[in-house]
């Protein structure tokens, strides 16, 4: 899957603040310092080296020894500040602030006393440090599930207890579950809760919404080590299909579980990705076609022509065709 751009940039903040305490690293070292191949810190090491700060001029550019460099070392000689903490701007402050709001709309009563003072703290220094611009803002996140639900999820992730609850499934199935919660998360607007259930013998993921009733245990949530990040969503699919796309799609490279990546001449790229079902590629061919510039093998894109036909031929019958 492709690497996204946000992980990148960690990264490579992370080289720039590392050769700050490491004067002379091989290229090798790197790689296995941050878990990438040697090619992959050159390129990070070149991009780094046409960055900078708001300006960018010459003196305004990230700089490294060119001839240490030319021998597999990389040396940083001008960081042009990268390594300071920087103060936050409005733009900056205002995401921190409604991401803490969020949090709090999300475990309500759940949060403890601690944790909702050292919240309260947060969000009084932020709204003073962005004056009128925190006014505009009003962050109500729909998060499913009773307020009774919230409080108890909360107060067994606060405290580290397992929870007992009544969730139903997708079937309308109601089970009673013990749970040992990890983790709250939200994820295209569905809040999500995952822990180890004691019911499956294994890791779990419960839609917020889903859970009928909570309350916490005595006993302490012990299985909470073994649950583990959900891995990205890959189709168990043969079937390989290639997308040629224009600059401004770039960002769908991210979004969906692609194989591979290749830049293409004037910005454009190809993605290759496994098809998990012909539905589910109609939708994105259409939902994105003034970005498609071509779809390997054609017959790949032969259902979405035939929808877009068909939807052309209903707007002529209504007359309303453009």
């Amino acid at each position: 899957m492709a690497e996204r751009s946000t992980e990148r940039l960690v990264r490579m903040l992370g080289i720039v603040a590392y050769l700050d305490k490491n004067e002379r690293v091989p290229v090798p070292e790197l790689a296995r310092h941050f878990g990438v191949s040697t090619k992959q810190i050159i390129a990070d090491v070149e991009l780094l080296w046409v960055s900078g700060t708001p300006g960018y001029a010459p003196d305004d550019l990230i700089d490294f020894d060119y001839d240490q460099f030319e021998q597999g070392i990389v040396s940083i000689t001008a960081d042009r500040g990268m390594r300071r903490p920087l103060r936050l701007g409005t733009r900056e402050a205002i995401v921190l602030l409604s991401s803490l709001e969020a949090v709090r709309e999300v475990l309500g009563s759940g949060i403890s006393p601690e944790a909702g003072e050292v919240l309260d703290r947060a969000v009084t220094k932020l709204r003073a440090a962005t004056g009128a611009a925190a006014d505009a803002l009003d962050v109500h996140l729909w998060v499913g599930g009773s307020e009774a639900v919230r409080s108890a999820v909360g107060e067994a992730l606060a405290q580290g207890r397992r929870l007992r609850m009544r969730y139903v499934n997708n079937d309308d199935v109601v089970s009673q579950r013990d749970v040992d919660p990890a983790r709250l998360f939200t994820d295209n607007g569905v809040t999500y809760l995952q822990g180890w259930c004691h019911r499956a013998h294994g890791a779990r993921t419960f839609r917020l919404e889903r859970i009928l009733e909570a309350g916490v245990l005595d006993e302490p949530a012990t299985q909470q080590a073994r649950v583990r990040e959900p891995e990205p969503y890959r189709p168990d699919s043969s079937e390989v299909v290639a997308i040629d796309l224009a600059p401004t799609a770039r960002w769908l490279a991210e979004q969906v579980p692609v194989e591979s990546v290749t830049d293409l001449a004037e910005g454009a790229f190809r993605i290759e990705l496994r098809v998990g079902g012909s539905a589910w590629l109609r939708a994105l061919l259409l939902r994105e076609a003034q970005q498609v510039r071509a779809v390997t093998p054609a017959s790949a894109a032969h259902d979405a022509a035939l929808a877009a036909r068909e939807a052309l031929e209903a707007y002529e019958r209504l007359g309303l065709a453009p």
